[in-house]
């Protein structure tokens, strides 16, 4: 099989199993769902590439799903908590660019209407499903509505994902050939929808920090 280390690439799902094992695993996708220090780590090839070992024998599909997807439900638990024990303290901070009050209840009137699909929808974006957690402690939102669905998200996540690598390996001859830009390709597809919602908020932020212009009077 392929080795991303042979394309000069840093971080490779499959070495990075190869080297922790399945606790590595569950530990690397718990971190990469709710501690902030994760956000860098490669959650969906790592699971597709988790379903594919499995296929070919090397981890045991039903220990592999268990496993990621109680990492994945706490990791984003531990996120929440996070950010609502110390986001209030660290909004208020004065003189700070983004930890700003308004942000916070920018952050809570966003998590009040949009909460439930966000928390769902967050876990296949990379990045943002870390941040996602501790945006919503930070919010407050529900804490049993988050519960809810972040089990729903992590189970879609964990299983489907790790579902589609073990599919793949048994629908596709010679898959292992073919790794390395699978895992590209779920990279890229992934960023896209990142990309677009960051310039979505930052014009939406632009826009409300804008003055309203007054009306002149004569």
């Amino acid at each position: 099989m392929a080795s991303c280390q042979e394309y000069g690439l840093v971080v490779d799902p499959k070495s990075l199993i190869e080297a922790f094992g399945t606790v590595g695993l569950f530990v690397i996708v718990f971190a990469e769902s709710g501690l902030l220090a994760g956000f860098f780590l490669p959650g969906d090839s790592l699971l597709f590439t988790a379903g594919l070992l499995a296929y070919e024998g090397h981890l045991n599909l039903p220990i592999v799903m268990a496993g990621c997807f109680v990492a994945a439900v706490a990791g984003d638990q531990v996120g929440y908590v996070i950010g609502r024990r110390y986001g209030p303290a660290v909004f208020k901070q004065p003189n700070s660019r983004f930890f700003q009050q308004k942000n916070a209840d920018r952050a809570r009137a966003y998590f009040e209407k949009n909460g439930p699909k966000t928390i769902v929808l967050a876990r296949f974006l990379p990045v943002i499903r870390t941040f996602t957690p501790v945006v919503a402690g930070v919010g407050r939102m529900d804490y049993r509505k988050f519960v809810t669905f972040n089990v729903i998200g992590g189970f879609l996540w964990s299983i489907g994902v790790t579902s589609a690598g073990y599919l793949l390996g048994k629908t596709v001859p010679n898959i292992d050939h073919w790794l390395l830009p699978i895992i590209l390709l779920i990279g890229a597809v992934s960023f896209v929808p990142v990309i677009r919602e960051l310039l979505k908020m930052r014009r939406e932020s632009r826009d409300e920090d804008e003055p309203t212009p007054q009306p002149t009077t004569s």
